[in-house]
């Protein structure tokens, strides 16, 4: 069977696992990025074609399969809808967007160009996610009560000095869109939508450093009744400190923590209990700091499933629009508050 045929917008740091996943599951076979040098350098360890504008990849490479957009932030929604309208399935990094509106214009041209859109949420393959997710369906802690989110990571000066996107309002977008949509995602999938937001931002070590909050505390309802807060920083002293959501309901109490969402910290169940999980991947691995527990592994080979008919998208478009709306509502409220920025 022939492989499938790939092609990578943005060769920046994530570029490279992505490309690591496509070669171990179909052909890259087109990078692209307006800086040459890394455009080059991606190409040249993948035997790729290198192009520096995406409307020559659109115009001229009609037999690939899946455009995946690795480019910042506030690029996604642009570059898919064009790859969209040209004809393509794209697979989108996370954020989808920096706005529900665009997030929106990009499904209802997935929809129209009849393509595929695939959205970027490794952190739903991490083993304890995948078992308390089963348990919550089957029932085992009854109707949720309430949840709590703690994302405490280290973003220092030289992480966003090092970037000319990140820290920006208009191609990073903030630090619940870059550092923290994985867990916002996981919120929702877990625990369900929010009916109503309350939040407070602040800026208390990032002054003249990024134009947007370091830090944040959030109220949350959700329909189902179930009350939740989010607490997240990026000043945890030195290196990343925790990412863990706690659940309370009436059958059982959990708490998926670790830096990464990666272990099973807490479960005591009325009738059940999650055991012999299977060892997850290691963090993304970015010098100095650590992102996310990568499963972008599971992601292709959830790609490769859906282009043979054998499965569903794991993330779905609409799915990866609700982690964009929580997070703009969160920002909304926040404005209304007043912030010290």
């Amino acid at each position: 069977m022939e492989k499938y045929k790939f092609a990578i917008i943005g060769c920046g740091r994530i570029a490279q696992r992505h490309a690591q996943h496509i070669s171990n599951n179909g052909t890259l076979k087109v990078v692209c990025d307006i800086d040459k040098s890394k455009a080059d350098k991606l190409a040249a360890e993948y035997g790729a074609k290198a192009y520096y504008n995406i409307d020559e990849v659109l115009d001229n490479e009609k037999d690939i399969d899946v455009i995946s957009i690795c480019s910042p932030n506030g690029l996604h929604a642009e570059q898919t809808i064009k790859s969209l309208k040209a004809g393509f399935n794209v697979l989108c990094e996370k954020p989808m967007a920096i706005s529900v509106a665009d997030a929106g214009q990009m499904i209802s041209e997935s929809l129209k160009a009849n393509k595929l859109l695939f959205i970027v949420k490794q952190n739903r393959f991490n083993p304890p996610v995948v078992a308390i997710k089963k348990a919550i369906e089957d029932g085992k802690l009854g109707k949720i009560y309430s949840a709590q989110l703690n994302c405490f990571w280290n973003r220092n000066e030289a992480y966003y000095k090092g970037s000319d996107w990140k820290g920006t309002k208009k191609l990073d977008g903030g630090t619940l869109y870059t550092q923290f949509s994985h867990f916002i995602d996981l919120l929702y999938w877990l625990v369900g939508d929010v009916k109503e937001v309350k939040a407070k931002i602040a800026n208390f070590a990032h002054q003249g450093i990024i134009e947007f909050e370091d830090t944040g505390a959030i109220s949350l309802e959700f329909y189902n009744g179930a009350l939740g807060t989010i607490n997240y920083s990026v000043n945890s002293y030195g290196k990343n400190m925790e990412g863990s959501i706690t659940i309370f309901g009436e059958k059982g109490t959990v708490k998926i923590g670790g830096q990464y969402l990666n272990e099973l910290e807490y479960q005591n169940f009325e009738d059940f209990s999650a055991d012999n999980l299977p060892p997850g991947n290691p963090p993304n691995e970015y010098g100095e700091y650590k992102g996310s527990m990568s499963n972008h592994d599971r992601v292709y080979e959830n790609v490769i499933q859906v282009l043979n008919k054998k499965a569903i998208i794991a993330t779905n478009a609409f799915e990866g629009m609700k982690s964009v709306e929580i997070i703009e509502r969160i920002y909304n409220s926040a404005s209304k508050n007043g912030k010290a920025m």
